[in-house]
């Protein structure tokens, strides 16, 4: 019987490494997530252009990476293993590569490959050269077997990307205030791509319900509701709560009833945020800003407009309810409104906020040529130490994009137990100066997932913390073919 469960653990840690997840999560990265951010930058159309053509886009198509290699002084390539790049202080990292191609007129009359920067490979991931190797093998490359990966090397220092705790995105979770002039405050992070746009809903004590996001603060929501095509107060009142009859809500729908076009509407919205110049223009910036940064995980651009009045209609009967019905408030502390942001998220933030620095400089120096009339080829003007510097630093440093800090850090190597700790490492992004009680103490929603043991004393108690050691992360994305499969199995129908 002892036999059987000490196999059947082999087994499972053989498939499923301390560090698995991270390494799944950076292999997911590299293949899927690596084109999505080039594919969003789509055309990079520069403000100056030669005087002889109409039209001039630079295109960045297809990108790869490809398996860590040194080149020596003399010219010589040949492949890098991670146990030179910590006797010589090397980064263990490989290149990228870019199709980039330039339209004149519409005309395609460059095309070419070029390398835009290196990406620091993460050890026992698909692009590491250790990848697939025997025990004879790795002992003979100078690397321990029963080491777990899951690592960087920078510099010659071995670096790990931490786990970070975050709150669900595209939820809303509805709190009671004690000051200011809102009674309760619903916060909704709205995730699309590289957007990641903070809603703040507010009950204020007129009772009157509106909406903060980007450029639009305390806007009446009605009136979000009504620009966006919604014009008529009993379908928005059918949309928001359909069986209920309350004072707030008529409130709310009379504030707004001299509006009554869609345009109306929008100029309103303008004229709270600013927005001086002629009507139609007003309207058409307004109409911009809601269809780019109004709940953009729903869908950005016009044929969207229904299905974020509708949603937004639900977000605020689920906060009427919340604030003057009782209903529960969501608890913060559950483990099933927390979502868990591995190396391959991190890198996939670090390396949008890079692609825009490396786009905002092929512009700077296209521009530049063309103004000296010495431009002749895009070839000249990548710069691909701009993303190698960026990347790196952030990995050397632990600074990230957003302001977060000690992400990257040195692995810790007193013995095999510490550094398994350390590949186990979740950090929350609440300051540890702060007193957040509830964030700091042990969740019943913990159990089997967090250890609920291993923490530092002191001021970080609670927000650092470490996966238990059968913990698995989950990393695959929900489909909409998958979600419709499990309404159907549950006895929803479905009609064409």
């Amino acid at each position: 019987m002892v036999k059987g469960y000490k196999e059947i653990l082999q087994v499972y840690f053989r498939e499923n490494g301390f560090a698995s997840a991270n390494i799944k999560s950076f292999d997911n990265f590299v293949e899927k997530e690596l084109p999505k951010i080039v594919d969003e930058i789509g055309d990079i159309v520069p403000t100056i252009i030669p005087k002889e053509v109409e039209s001039y886009v630079i295109r960045l198509k297809k990108i790869w990476v490809e398996k860590p290699i040194i080149i020596e002084a003399d010219g010589s390539r040949r492949i890098l293993y991670p146990s030179e790049a910590r006797l010589r202080n090397l980064t263990y990292s490989a290149s990228m590569f870019v199709e980039v191609a330039a339209y004149v007129d519409d005309v395609q009359r460059e095309s070419f490959t070029t390398m835009i920067g290196k990406l620091p490979i993460m050890l026992r991931s698909k692009y590491c050269n250790l990848f697939g190797f025997k025990r004879e093998e790795l002992i003979q490359k100078g690397e321990d077997p029963a080491d777990l990966g899951g690592y960087f090397i920078i510099n010659g220092n071995e670096r790990i990307l931490a786990a970070v705790e975050d709150l669900a995105p595209n939820k809303i979770f509805v709190e009671a205030s004690s000051t200011g002039s809102a009674e309760y405050i619903g916060k909704l992070f709205s995730n699309f791509g590289s957007y990641r746009i903070p809603h703040v809903f507010e009950k204020m004590k007129d009772g009157m319900y509106v909406l903060s996001f980007t450029r639009f603060k305390r806007v009446p929501i009605i009136s979000l509701v009504k620009a966006l095509g919604i014009l008529k107060d009993n379908e928005i009142k059918q949309m928001i709560l359909p069986n209920e009859e309350l004072d707030s809500m008529f409130v709310n729908l009379f504030d707004s009833v001299e509006i009554k076009t869609e345009e109306d509407a929008l100029e309103h919205l303008a004229k709270r945020i600013g927005i001086t110049q002629l009507r139609e223009i007003k309207i058409e910036r307004a109409r911009e800003l809601l269809d780019k940064y109004l709940l953009p995980h729903l869908g950005v651009g016009p044929k969207y407009r229904r299905d974020k009045a509708f949603n937004l209609c639900k977000l605020m009967g689920r906060f009427i309810l919340m604030a003057e019905k009782g209903l529960t408030l969501p608890e913060k502390d559950h483990y099933m409104n927390k979502r868990l942001r591995l190396s391959g998220d991190l890198l996939g933030d670090l390396l949008t906020a890079s692609f825009r620095s490396l786009v905002q400089d092929i512009m700077y120096n296209f521009q530049r040529l063309v103004k000296r009339g010495k431009f002749q080829s895009i070839k000249i003007i990548i710069r691909d130490e701009l993303l190698t510097s960026n990347i790196k630093s952030a990995l050397a440093t632990g600074s990230w994009t957003g302001g977060r800090k000690g992400l990257s850090q040195n692995m810790d190597r007193t013995n095999m137990l510490a550094t398994v700790s350390h590949l186990q490492r979740v950090l929350s992004l609440l300051t540890s100066t702060q007193e957040n009680f509830a964030a700091r103490a042990l969740h019943p929603t913990h159990f089997g997932r967090l250890c609920p043991v291993e923490t530092p004393e002191g001021t970080p108690i609670g927000l650092r913390k470490n996966f238990s050691l059968l913990n698995e992360v989950t990393t695959g994305e929900i489909s909409e073919d998958k979600i419709k499969k499990i309404l159907v199995s549950g006895g929803l129908k479905q009609y064409d």
